[in-house]
């Protein structure tokens, strides 16, 4: 699924993030390819929606949304473009296999994109392992829509 990959060791993931600050819920990228996307997340007790024993399984859907839009800011990177912002449409079937991910466990989230139509709706098989032994913890469809500026996008929505 990863062949044509490219491995990032250098890479500063926040560079293809339109988040900043501890918003920024990913660690590192892993791969990026023409279609998929893999990063790295460790979690600690200072992790942002931390709890006593770990992040609740529900933040995954968060990791999963920051996984795309790193791939959607590699892949503008790549064409010479900026990071631009999207958002979140849908989740569908999210199923987890933990209800946290515990402190000082390691998760690779994986994001491979199934659909990406020209008026900036997208849709990506995601998954969450942990990185020690490679146990599936959480998987879901998602749905994207990134559109051409945002800021025209965000000034009519209110009207």
């Amino acid at each position: 699924m990863m062949d044509d990959s490219t491995v990032f060791e250098n890479l500063d993931i926040r560079s293809l993030l339109p988040h900043s600050g501890r918003m920024v819920l990913l660690d590192r990228l892993l791969h990026a390819g023409a279609e998929e996307l893999q990063a790295e997340v460790t979690i600690r007790a200072d992790s942002l929606f931390c709890q006593p024993h770990g992040v609740p399984a529900w933040v995954g859907v968060e990791y999963m949304a920051q996984a795309i839009a790193a791939y959607a800011g590699y892949s503008a990177k790549q064409r010479g473009e900026s990071v631009k912002i999207g958002f979140l449409l849908g989740t569908r079937r999210y199923e987890v296999a933990c209800a946290e991910f515990a402190i000082g466990s390691v998760l690779q989230v994986q994001v491979q994109k199934l659909l990406q139509a020209d008026n900036g709706i997208g849709s990506f098989e995601c998954h969450i392992r942990a990185s020690t032994n490679m146990q599936q913890l959480a998987s879901a469809t998602i749905t994207v829509f990134q559109p051409a500026d945002a800021a025209v996008f965000l000034e009519g929505s209110t009207e």
